[in-house]
């Protein structure tokens, strides 16, 4: 199978310009960028494409061993570009797909020419100085309690995850995305995701870069927005005015403005 069918991989918006590549994070799939794809596309071509283990990816595809490391999942998102023969293109990451995106652009920097960060985290765990938002506790209480009863686990966590109490309705989404997700597939991603620890990675950037962080965020807390912008030399940090971990849902005005005001100062 190719890689374009193996990734669920659509490319809209026009032939022509500069390439955004939107990413997707744990549990989730390309169809929870949808609002923000209609205004990105007038003016710019967007790829979209699922991770082999999600969406409407092949799920033949998937290898545990391949897809225990994040480098599994940048490997996916190299294929992509290299498939499409991209060339400096935006690669728009959301959650852990935001460090995903630090990955692929040190193997391929020809192929991707700045970062949007959404929502990233390079490490979960609290550690000394540096403030990942849980204890090593907490982080493998969640695993624990994901591996034992992994749809109790989404119903409980997703409102959580998603924050916004006031709209039901996003957590009952995201909740469905991570319920259509296989349960060993999600297990796999999870602990890669909470587990993994990519600060050093951030040294390695040395493209134009935007953060996006929103004021309240139990999964990505602002200490975290502030320390990935102090790490990347010359990041622009933009706090939305906005709660929960998917901004591109709860605010998707306000993400989608704070992107296209970074690709339009790229230009």
């Amino acid at each position: 199978m190719g890689i374009l069918r193996r990734n669920n991989v659509r490319v809209v918006g026009p032939p022509s310009g500069r390439t955004v590549i939107l990413a997707h994070g744990f549990g989730c799939d390309q169809n929870l960028w949808r609002l923000v794809v209609p205004a990105l596309a007038q003016h710019f071509r967007v790829v979209l494409f699922d991770y082999v283990g999600s969406g409407r990816s092949d799920l033949g595809a998937w290898r545990e061993e391949r897809y225990a490391t994040l480098d599994g999942y940048a490997r996916d998102a190299v294929d992509v570009c290299e498939e499409l023969d991209l060339r400096d293109a935006v690669f728009v990451g959301h959650s852990v797909s935001a460090m995903v995106g630090v990955l692929a652009a040190a193997a391929i920097p020809d192929r991707i020419g700045s970062l949007v960060m959404v929502c990233p985290s390079p490490s979960y765990i609290d550690e000394d100085d540096y403030r990942g938002g849980f204890s090593a506790a907490d982080i493998h209480e969640l695993l624990d309690s994901l591996e034992a009863n992994y749809l109790g686990w989404s119903a409980t966590m997703a409102p959580v995850i998603m924050g916004n109490p006031d709209r039901p309705e996003l957590g009952e989404e995201l909740a469905n995305s991570f319920c259509a997700t296989d349960p060993d597939m999600a297990r796999v991603f999870a602990r890669t995701t909470f587990l993994s620890d990519t600060r050093q990675d951030l040294k390695t950037v040395a493209v134009p870069t935007l953060v996006i962080e929103c004021e309240q965020d139990v999964i990505a807390p602002r200490e975290v927005g502030a320390y990935v912008h102090a790490a990347i030399p010359g990041s622009r940090l933009v706090t939305l005015a906005a709660t929960g971990h998917c901004p591109q849902l709860s605010a998707p005005e306000a993400t989608t403005r704070a992107i296209t005001t970074f690709l339009e100062d790229l230009a």
